[in-house]
């Protein structure tokens, strides 16, 4: 990466880390239209998506699927702008913010293996991030092309109880070691990794790639499965076991 775009790279994640502490209304706002514009001019990833719904819900109409995709944009430039408060925010404002649900089915397994299986939803950090205020925690995580953002992506989700972060090339191995001495697991499997690495089950009916690693290690380990789903809410996000 050139100096020019390493600089580049800083000053846009300064700028967005700003927004996300402007006052809520007036960050909504922006987000709403970043999210507008994406949809005008992410040509690519607004034909992935509208292909993809088309595949999920044939029974919609054209004008229904433009409604979802749209708002989908503008759910994702919100979840960017609040990434930043979540990574970087005071404990307190976190706690606020993310409201995490049913905690105690987590305390309850304490003692033995356990994998926090958490979906690739937009809440990924936000959800992350606040269980990390409670409990140390291991995960894997996958290198960033862009090494400021990488830098940003790894200071903002290592921020509480000091958490284990592995490398994808690392493989297994490390993550079954920590899941062994007791350290809680918070996998996110639903990645694409080829066919080497994944098996095809049906999605809303059409065969979708998954992985077959959180399996593996359940079986393995004898490790007890718990979900963790982190949805966006009106005054920010909610996360339940």
């Amino acid at each position: 990466m050139s100096r020019l775009t390493r600089l580049g790279s800083w000053l846009l994640l300064w700028a967005a880390r700003g927004v996300a502490f402007l006052p809520r209304p007036l960050m909504l706002g922006l987000a709403h239209a970043v999210g507008e514009l994406m949809v005008r001019f992410a040509g690519h990833r607004r034909r992935v998506a509208t292909r993809n719904l088309e595949i999920c819900f044939p029974e919609k109409t054209d004008q229904e699927r433009r409604v979802m995709v749209k708002a989908h944009f503008q759910c994702y430039a919100r979840a960017f702008f609040e990434r930043f408060e979540i990574w970087f925010g005071r404990p307190e404002r976190l706690r606020a913010r993310v409201k995490i649900q049913r905690l105690n089915l987590f305390e309850e397994l304490r003692g033995q293996p356990i994998i926090i299986l958490a979906p690739h939803f937009l809440g990924l950090d936000a959800g992350g991030v606040r269980f990390q205020l409670e409990h140390q925690f291991a995960s894997m995580y996958a290198k960033q092309s862009n090494p400021v953002l990488d830098a940003w992506t790894l200071q903002g989700r290592t921020r509480f109880n000091s958490p284990v972060i592995v490398s994808r090339q690392q493989g297994l191995a490390g993550l079954a070691r920590l899941l062994k001495r007791g350290v809680p697991l918070y996998f996110l499997p639903d990645m694409d990794l080829g066919r080497r690495h994944s098996i095809f089950v049906p999605f809303f009916g059409e065969p979708a790639a998954t992985v077959t690693s959180l399996v593996r290690l359940a079986q393995m380990l004898d490790a007890v499965v718990l979900p963790l789903v982190t949805r966006m809410t009106d005054d920010g996000y909610e996360a339940t076991f």
